[in-house]
Formats: C-alpha cells, structure tokens, sequence
C-alpha cells in the first residue's frame, strides 16, 4: 500500500520561508516523477515544482526563483524549499506520487 505524507506548513509572515517534505512508501521512488501541488480556497490544485527521476526541477512561472525541490532517493523523500513567501502562496500544499497523494499540508502566508 502507497502512502504519501507531508509535512512543513504552517503560518508565516510574508518574505519568510518554509520547508515542505514528502515522504513516500510502498512506491518506486526512485524510477518516478514528483511533484508538489496547491490548492487555494475555492480554486482547483495546480502543480508548483515537480522533479524528474533524474532530478531534473520544473517550476511553474510564479514560483522560480523563490522555490526549490530536490529529492532524496535513499530516503525516499522530497522537499519544497520556498522562500520570500507571498500572501498569493497560501493554499494547501499535497505531494504526487504516480496516482497516489497524500493528505497535503496547509500554508498560510499572512502579517
């Protein structure tokens, strides 16, 4: 059985930084794609960073520069680093194994 569970969130002010992981069991960790998406209030999950097999990142635009995801194979873990953290960051954050998500974990960006 695959389970994908994440944590990190919490609230910050803005400009501040937080620090996602995602650990996955049960799952080829190693061979596949990860990725981390959000979900805002009353707004579908979008895709944030994901990160090839190969460890090659891909970001959508209102993120690069501020974010960063790397993986750990040996772990079987993969990290959101986010910096300069805006109020437009807010949602929640859920990590993507394959077919498989975890329950997500809330971030909230706020003075």
């Amino acid at each position: 059985q695959v389970r994908v569970v994440e944590s990190g969130g919490g609230l910050v002010q803005p400009g501040k930084s937080l620090r996602l992981s995602c650990t996955v069991s049960g799952f080829d960790f190693s061979s596949s794609t990860m990725g981390w998406y959000r979900q805002a209030p009353e707004s579908a999950r979008e895709v944030i960073a994901v990160i090839t097999n190969t460890g090659r990142p891909i970001y959508t635009d209102s993120v690069k520069g501020r974010f960063t995801i790397s993986r750990d194979n040996a772990r079987n873990t993969v990290i959101l680093e986010m910096t300069n953290l805006k109020p437009k960051d807010t949602g929640r954050y859920f990590c993507n194994a394959g077919e498989n998500w975890g329950q997500g974990t809330q971030v909230t960006v706020s003075s």
